[in-house]
This record gives C-alpha cells, sequence and structure tokens, in this order.
C-alpha cells in the first residue's frame, strides 16, 4: 500500500477532517498568492474532494 492510498484510506475514515484540509490548503494558496489562481485552487480543491470521495 502507496502512501496515496493510505492518504484515501484515512480520508475515507476521516471525511470532515479531510474536507478541513482541503479547505485549509486552499485558503492558505489563495492568501500567499493574493487570489490571483482563486479559480484554479477552488477546482483542484473540489477534484482533491471528488477523488477521496467519488460517491459525493
Amino acid at each position: 500500500m502507496g502512501i496515496f492510498d493510505k492518504a484515501k484510506d484515512l480520508a475515507g475514515k476521516h471525511p470532515d477532517k479531510a474536507d478541513q484540509v482541503i479547505e485549509r490548503t486552499g485558503d492558505e494558496v489563495d492568501a500567499r498568492t493574493d487570489n490571483k489562481h482563486e479559480q484554479h485552487v477552488d477546482r483542484a480543491q473540489q477534484a482533491a474532494r471528488d477523488r477521496l470521495n467519488p460517491q459525493g
């Protein structure tokens, strides 16, 4: 089992915490880039959520 498999497994067990991490990470990127790439960050956040929880 690779590191990404382990991360996905943990995210499946704790989806609320995984979503918090995704949100905080995106907020940090937005803050450091003065929201210049906000649309890209939002899409990346949604892609991460979809990847960790494909059923919705």
